[in-house]
């Protein structure tokens, strides 16, 4: 058992010295008792409790050779107060003394034999530098390794028999009642964890945690194995930081090669804006004003003027860098977003626009920004990669829909091209960072967009088109409501 081991590993030798003068003590109080006093009974028989002393601090040999010596007394008390009258009644109480001594002496010589394995055994834990400590039911420390030491800085003296959770500051990524329910059902339970040092310094760590149970299938206590994975995890955020400061700079040349397109969709509603005012002065500048016709253009030139300002929100919103922001979007209105940013683009190289929106698609959860790059670089790309096609045959498609092929019912976007498509060789390279087909190409584009969609929790791939070009599929997890808000069927929830 766990707690035994504890007791073992956790022996302090500093009363030892005292034990075998203990020992020495109770065994000539007993020779005397029983050879000096007229006591009608095995006095002798006491001598197991030396035997049970000498076995914390003696070895093997050490402990026979006491055995021994206290079978002799037993033998020599009986000859010197029997010397002259050996009846029966007292060479049973010296045979019944000899008897408990031998097997007390025998189950000394097994439970050691058990504990230097056990020792042995606990050994080999403190050989590995992961931190493996054993904590009860109730949460407390029994078994504190070398390991657990050297991570958080408490001695195994400091450790034991305090709150593991306390003791550690520790912080869950889920409730601990949830967490304990699933390691009493599964028997194990593993995750990252954060626990604080005893100089007060974080670490996180990976912690694996096994149950143990009597032989009744009670929970008896659970040994956590934590491997500092702190640095990985500081790499990781680095990696994360970096990785979003490229895409905003990807944003914003995308936005420096798209001013043209972006000059052409502001000024159609400023023009129009124009327009109806001018409209408006002529309606008002009859000889009887027409107060219908003239507010009514002032109307379209509040439309247009509010056209205008959300154009302006949308390119201020790509072009800001922000931390990414998880809540619900439409992908139907990330797309119609979208489009305005590509018409220029698509207008010059005399691409025609086929949009295929799904209804009533579930909403998606992640950040509207990020979701627009996607968009844009797959489009972008499918009208460029079109521009040795014959004209008449560009067609750019984009179409959602839910995939009904997989139990969650992933929200999927289709960008199809009728383009030269990609070689066999070139395929599996797509996504890879600074790998391009394009001659002027950065070749970041595509390996951002599945970086974007990957920390979305979901994934993008290319593949041939059935009729040539190329057809690049996203899909991302449903969250299990629909684009107007209601819950989705039980069964279509993830």
């Amino acid at each position: 058992m766990y707690a035994s081991r504890d007791v073992i590993l956790n022996d302090k030798p500093t009363n030892r010295w005292l034990m075998p003068v203990i020992a020495a003590l109770l065994a000539a109080a007993i020779f005397i008792i029983d050879t000096f006093s007229s006591l009608d009974m095995a006095i002798a028989v006491l001598y197991v409790v030396v035997v049970l002393l000498s076995a914390n601090y003696s070895d093997r040999r050490g402990l026979l050779a006491i055995a021994g010596l206290c079978v002799g007394l037993t033998i020599l008390s009986f000859l010197v107060m029997h010397a002259g009258n050996y009846d029966l009644s007292a060479v049973m109480r010296g045979l019944v003394s000899i008897a408990a001594i031998t097997v007390t002496t025998l189950l000394c010589l097994e439970n050691q034999t058990a504990t230097q394995s056990l020792r042995g055994q606990a050994d080999l834990l403190d050989l590995t530098h992961d931190a493996i400590f054993v904590r009860d039911i109730a949460d407390t420390v029994l078994y504190w390794s070398d390991g657990a030491e050297r991570l958080y800085g408490w001695p195994r003296e400091e450790a034991v028999g305090r709150p593991a959770a306390s003791l550690l500051k520790t912080v869950f990524p889920a409730p601990l009642a949830d967490i304990r329910g699933e390691l009493f059902r599964t028997g194990r339970w593993e995750g990252e964890l954060v626990h604080t040092r005893k100089d007060g310094s974080k670490v996180t760590v990976m912690s694996r945690w096994s149950l143990q149970r009597d032989e009744k299938g009670r929970p008896l206590a659970a040994m956590e194995t934590n491997s500092d994975i702190t640095e990985r995890k500081q790499a990781e955020n680095a990696l994360n930081q970096t990785r979003a400061e490229l895409a905003h700079v990807t944003r914003v040349t995308t936005m420096g090669e798209l001013t043209a397109s972006i000059a052409h969709e502001v000024n159609q509603p400023l023009a129009a804006v124009v327009t109806n005012g001018e409209a408006c002065l002529r309606w008002l500048g009859r000889a009887e004003p027409d107060i219908g016709e003239a507010r009514a253009s002032v109307e379209r030139m509040i439309a247009n003027g509010r056209r205008a300002s959300d154009v302006i929100a949308r390119l201020r919103a790509l072009a800001r860098r922000d931390e990414p922001l998880q809540a619900p979007v439409d992908v139907n209105e990330v797309i119609d977003e979208v489009l305005p940013l590509i018409e220029r683009e698509r207008a010059t190289h005399g691409v025609a626009l086929d949009v295929a929106p799904g209804e009533r698609l579930p909403v998606v959860l992640g950040d509207r920004v990020q979701l627009q790059q996607v968009v844009l670089n797959l489009a972008l790309n499918a009208v460029q990669a079109m521009a040795a096609v014959p004209d008449g045959n560009r067609r750019l498609q984009i179409a959602t829909r839910i995939d009904g092929q997989e139990d969650r019912g992933c929200v999927l976007i289709e960008v199809r091209d009728t383009g030269p498509g990609v070689d066999a060789e070139s395929l599996p390279k797509l996504f890879n960072a600074f790998y391009s087909t394009k001659k002027d190409g950065m070749g970041m584009g595509l390996s951002i967009s599945r970086s974007i969609i990957e920390a979305h929790g979901g994934r993008i791939a290319a593949a041939p088109g059935e009729d040539g070009g190329m057809l690049f599929t996203v899909a991302l997890p449903n969250p299990g409501k629909d684009a107007s808000g209601d819950s989705l069927p039980e069964e279509r929830r993830p």
